[in-house]
């Protein structure tokens, strides 16, 4: 049985001008190069999307822009977690009124919550709207964990929240959230948020990736996806070995909102790399090292020549 949303979904990367304003001819280029890939959807406002430095209205004005654009040609998620559960309702009602599949949300953080109250946050979004909800867990940066017992509770009582992002660690945390979850929910669907995690991901029964690499090396994330599905696993290892290479790109800088764009334009998208303070813009030195990266990744041979 097939999750609605499964698969090889970006993180998809917001492009902006040089004045930090929403850039729609540039967010077009990375939305048909994204869907031309063959992804089997788009995430927008997530971390790498900078949704953190955009304002209420911003945001909307994104989720409205990337879902007209869209059109229907893979299913649109839309980022709605927020550090109070008035802001991440209205985002994800506004998400909904324009058209977009689902949305994804990270718990606050700021507060460490009770259960009692975590609960009730997911409660009232899922409760707001009627498209799916995907959780979206990153400990690190949100502060708290979603374990597996307390998505589950979640799950069982709200028809709507459908599938997890889980941008962890261990992949012992992703095993039981398939154990103790999806076992008891095959339709729930489980990704992992950290490249190297995808193939692994799979073979223990999870449903893809939604990883920042794809933005710039989709054939990777996608190749292995098909391997694994139509059993070459040889091949799926030997674009696993490649896809190893890419977590170390996010060390040179943080946010590293930053490296993927410039990471885009190596690959050829003629867009902006302007970011949103408080992120900074990559220094040479920086440049040099994502350029050898993906050097080593095979990713910039036909662009180098």
């Amino acid at each position: 049985m097939v999750a609605k949303f499964h698969g090889i979904i970006p993180p998809v990367s917001i492009i902006f001008d040089k004045k930090g304003k929403f850039d729609q001819k540039g967010m077009a280029v990375v939305i048909d190069f994204l869907i031309d890939s063959g992804v089997n959807g788009l995430f927008f406002l997530g971390s790498g999307g900078e949704f953190t430095q955009m304002s209420t209205e911003e945001r909307m004005e994104v989720a409205s822009f990337a879902t007209e654009y869209v059109n229907g040609r893979v299913p649109v998620l839309i980022g709605t977690g927020s550090t109070n559960t008035r802001e991440s309702i209205l985002l994800s009602q506004h998400a909904e009124k324009v058209g977009a599949d689902g949305v994804v949300v990270i718990n606050p953080y700021y507060w460490p919550l009770t259960e009692e109250n975590l609960y009730a946050h997911y409660h009232d979004i899922a409760q707001s709207i009627e498209i799916p909800v995907l959780l979206y867990n990153f400990p690190t940066l949100s502060g708290q964990d979603l374990n597996p017992e307390f998505v589950l509770k979640l799950v069982e009582n709200h028809q709507n929240i459908v599938g997890i992002k889980e941008t962890v660690e261990e992949v012992s945390h992703i095993r039981d959230m398939i154990s103790i979850v999806k076992e008891k929910h095959p339709n729930f669907a489980v990704f992992c948020g950290f490249d190297d995690h995808l193939l692994q991901t799979l073979t223990i029964g999870g449903d893809g990736a939604i990883c920042a690499s794809i933005n710039f090396a989709p054939e990777l994330a996608i190749g292995i996806y098909h391997a694994f599905q139509e059993k070459q696993y040889d091949k799926a290892i030997a674009l696993h070995k490649k896809l190893a290479f890419l977590p170390a790109i996010y060390k040179l800088d943080s946010p590293f909102i930053s490296v993927v764009k410039e990471a885009m334009k190596y690959k050829g998208l003629d867009i902006s790399s302007y970011v949103l303070p408080p992120s900074r813009p990559l220094d040479e030195k920086k440049k040099e090292a994502l350029k050898q990266i993906l050097s080593e990744a095979g990713l910039l041979e036909e662009t180098l020549q």
